[in-house]
């Protein structure tokens, strides 16, 4: 698999997979309405949970509501300390980035520290975690969320369930090995998730996050295009994807950083912007 994925991100969608007792016309509508839905994020197969409906349930259980809303202020078990930020009152947005580590990841994190501003790094395993050990010790020693973005990029709803099971559990072994803890969150390559790999999530302890904003980096170097669609998609609890893989991104990093700063956003990882809820596996999270 070539380190740099040129695939678009896009949304839920159903297994591949001729369903039984429907007429040939029927089955093509669906998946024609399916191919649809998941091109704006509207989901297809599985039920989704936005940050703030997260919170307010978890809020209705008073021990929940009085416990701390930032999950111990850490991003990961061995991460730095940070301020607890509590999204319900907060303009919070979490910024995310995935489909590495690559050569550019440590300037990122240099610029993440300058601003300090935390982050959720959805790691793929093959030719990322495997060639870059000491970056994805470094990620989790800043405090930044790490997660699986399962080991070689492949479409999960269009797999069998053992491979499923591989391509995420081997990536949750490799981020152990490194960081002491497995990820509790995964975030399916192209969104497409189904009932199956939700399922599946579950089993292994994995909650999966898609988002709300993407600049569709994998399709541009330009870092003031970058910019723009990123801010022009920005909004209170928004989960931001960007590729820390791809040549226009990272320095299209610390403009998106300030503006949205200037704008009185708070960044937090994914973990703090659902909090005091605590991400559950097999949930579907998306703004």
């Amino acid at each position: 698999m070539p380190a740099r994925l040129r695939t678009p991100e896009t949304g839920t969608s159903k297994r591949r997979r001729e369903p039984r007792g429907r007429t040939a016309l029927a089955a093509a509508t669906a998946t024609a309405l399916c191919a649809t839905l998941a091109l704006t994020l509207t989901g297809c197969s599985v039920d989704t949970v936005a940050p703030a409906d997260a919170r307010s349930a978890a809020a209705s259980d008073t021990k929940a509501a009085e416990g701390d809303i930032n999950n111990d202020a850490k991003s990961g078990a061995k991460g730095e300390q940070r301020r607890p930020v509590d999204c319900r009152e907060a303009k919070c947005i979490a910024l995310t980035f995935d489909a590495g580590p690559g050569k550019d990841t440590p300037k990122l994190l240099d610029i993440l520290k300058e601003k300090q501003v935390p982050a959720t790094f959805f790691l793929l395993g093959h030719k990322h975690v495997d060639r870059y050990p000491d970056v994805v010790r470094r990620i989790a020693a800043e405090g930044h969320e790490v997660a699986n973005h399962t080991w070689t990029h492949r479409i999960l709803t269009d797999i069998e369930p053992d491979e499923i099971r591989r391509e995420l559990s081997r990536t949750q072994d490799a981020i152990e090995r490194l960081t002491g803890r497995k990820p509790t969150l995964m975030r399916p390559p192209q969104g497409r998730t189904d009932d199956t790999v939700s399922e599946i999530s579950r089993e292994l302890g994995l909650s999966q996050v898609l988002w709300s904003v993407t600049a569709k980096d994998y399709s541009t170097t330009d870092s003031a295009l970058i910019r723009k669609r990123t801010l022009d998609g920005a909004d209170k609890d928004g989960i931001i994807l960007l590729h820390d893989i791809y040549d226009g991104t990272v320095p299209a990093v610390p403009g998106i950083i300030d503006e949205l700063k200037k704008r009185g956003f708070t960044f937090v990882t994914v973990p703090q912007l659902l909090a005091p809820a605590e991400p559950q596996p097999g949930t579907v999270y998306r703004p």
